[in-house]
């Protein structure tokens, strides 16, 4: 196997964000892609085989440019690049940071962070119905309360209004005092901060008190029309069939609808069938609704978030893969019964 070397020019004031602390960006790109890194006088020296080289400069080139832009390099940008490396598409990164949605109070800019979040973003531009479906930590609740944000702002809709069904997550909270504000505001507490970071508190306390925002229950959804609004129903994986039902029921005209939910995350009483799984069954082929299905790869927490959601999907996947199997082996004796009674 012949060795290459690679050199590209580095500027000095985004070497620290690209290489990361103690070089540990640099250190990981070695690894995923068995090279040599060595840099000097602003310029980086890659070594290695020649495809090798070549994912590794990509990579760097990525990481570069990103820095270049503005932006504070992690590790969810660096294991990302690897994951697009493998299928190259690296420069899908670069692509993805010219969009902006919006900015928090702290002015920082929120934006689609991979290919499975901009597929979303998308489809709740040119869709009335959106279903953003995923594991914790793909920001579908996140970058649909963005969207619904600046629609907002620029006057596309007139009022906000997010619900979720209020059911404890696996526990019995018992009695809560005050009066029915207070009793469902710890269900509705992650579309408070969600809308208190992008909006900021005082602003969101006001347009709540001119009825512009509103933050609900969906049993209160029940017998409304909703026109000119932008609805988000999160958590929709702990809905019944006939609560999705009567949710859908309620858009009016000029209405944009947002419903995300984790089918691996349901909360509702043993035997009883999510709204949302019967949606997907039910309205995957009507016209203007979109369904957006995220991935472990689409996770954008620490990156640990990640692995812990694909740890679990492949025990879900083993699980299912070994209750098929014992079915298919007490099918085979049953029918090895039969053949011995005949």
């Amino acid at each position: 196997m012949s060795i290459t070397e690679i050199v590209i020019q580095i500027p000095a004031e985004h070497i620290q964000n690209v290489f990361g602390q103690f070089d540990t960006f640099v250190k990981k790109i070695e690894r995923a892609c068995n090279v040599t890194v060595v840099e000097r006088d602003g310029n980086l020296k890659i070594i290695g085989s020649a495809s090798a080289s070549k994912q590794a400069e990509n990579i760097f080139r990525q990481l570069i440019e990103l820095s270049k832009r503005g932006n504070l390099i992690n590790e969810q940008n660096v294991d990302y690049a690897l994951a697009l490396s493998l299928e190259h598409q690296e420069e899908k990164i670069v692509e993805l940071d010219k969009e902006c949605i919006c900015h928090t109070i702290q002015g920082k800019p929120v934006k689609p962070k991979t290919i499975g979040q901009k597929a979303y973003v998308d489809a709740i531009r040119n869709k009335m119905i959106v279903f953003g479906l995923g594991p914790a930590g793909t920001g579908k609740t996140y970058l649909a309360m963005a969207m619904g944000i600046t629609a907002f702002k620029n006057g596309d809709v007139g009022r906000i209004i997010m619900t979720r069904p209020a059911i404890e997550a696996g526990e019995k909270l018992g009695f809560l005092p005050g009066d029915m504000q207070s009793k469902v505001d710890p269900y509705l507490r992650p579309l408070y901060d969600a809308l208190y970071q992008i909006m900021g508190a005082d602003t969101f306390q006001k347009n709540m008190e001119k009825g512009l925002i509103e933050v609900a229950p969906l049993a209160y959804m029940r017998g409304r029309t909703l026109d000119n609004a932008f609805i988000i129903l999160d958590e929709a994986q702990n809905t019944t069939p006939a609560q999705m039902k009567m949710f859908l029921t309620r858009i009016g005209f000029g209405s944009k609808v947002i419903i995300t939910g984790d089918s691996t995350q349901k909360d509702l009483a043993a035997g009883v069938r999510s709204g949302l799984d019967v949606a997907q069954k039910v309205l995957g082929r009507v016209e203007d609704i979109g369904f957006c299905y995220l991935t472990s790869q689409d996770v954008v927490r620490h990156p640990l978030v990640q692995k812990i959601v694909k740890a679990y999907e492949e025990y879900e996947e083993n699980t299912i893969k070994s209750k098929e199997k014992k079915k298919q082996r007490s099918a085979w004796k049953k029918g090895k019964e039969k053949k011995r009674d005949l």
